[in-house]
């Protein structure tokens, strides 16, 4: 797969390298777990912290919505 640039707010989450969209959604899902921002009831759910929110402009998100929301911040 070819590397994308990430946008300077999906930079402050995975680093600013560009890489491929499957190591982006993996380091996504690593700082999602390193703390711990799945809902507890709902672990489809990703609750938003600082960062994330800026990523995915509101408090909670699906984790189906991942692929497009990466879509709209890499280049």
């Amino acid at each position: 797969m070819a590397p994308l640039t990430p946008s300077a707010t999906l930079g402050e989450v995975i680093g600013t390298k560009a890489l491929p969209r499957t190591e982006i959604i993996k380091k996504i899902w690593d700082y999602i777990k390193k703390n711990n921002l799945q809902d507890k009831k709902n672990r489809r759910m990703i609750n938003a912290d600082a960062k994330l929110k800026g990523l995915f402009g509101k408090d909670q998100v699906s984790m189906f919505d991942l692929a497009k929301i990466v879509s709209k911040h890499v280049k």
